[in-house]
């Protein structure tokens, strides 16, 4: 009887992380242009006809100025609040493909490539942050 112990994890070949990560980026990348139009379509629907001012510089709003105001302002229904929650989701795209390739990484137990994964993760995070490690 050649029967493997039920508590050892079957690990994915490097073809089905790539195929997962391919997957991760593509779904990302769609989901985030997708964000951003919707929101160009309420921008444009409300402040479509209004004309622009070029002698005075106008900044984007406070309330795109962090992440917690952008989702609150997203939810409210404000275009420019919904472009820049595409936005953001565009820049997690590649961090979630980072946290993915840890995890798969450990799964396979190459604990080399986990430590590598997570040391890019720290300095993804130290720079979206604005810190210096």
């Amino acid at each position: 009887m050649d029967k493997k112990p039920l508590s050892r994890k079957r690990s994915w070949t490097d073809q089905q992380v790539e195929q997962m990560v391919g997957n991760l980026l593509r779904a990302g990348v769609m989901l985030s242009a997708c964000v951003v139009a919707s929101g160009a379509v309420v921008y444009l629907a409300r402040h479509g006809d209004e004309q622009p001012h070029y002698k005075t510089f106008q900044g984007e709003p406070e309330t795109l100025h962090s992440v917690p105001l952008t989702i609150h302002d997203a939810l409210a229904g404000h275009g420019r609040g919904i472009i820049q929650l595409g936005l953001l989701l565009l820049i997690a795209t590649p961090i979630a493909r980072v946290v993915m390739s840890a995890f798969a990484f450990s799964r396979q137990q190459d604990w080399l490539y986990v430590t590598v994964s997570l040391i890019v993760l720290t300095f993804l995070t130290f720079g979206l942050l604005g810190l210096t490690p």
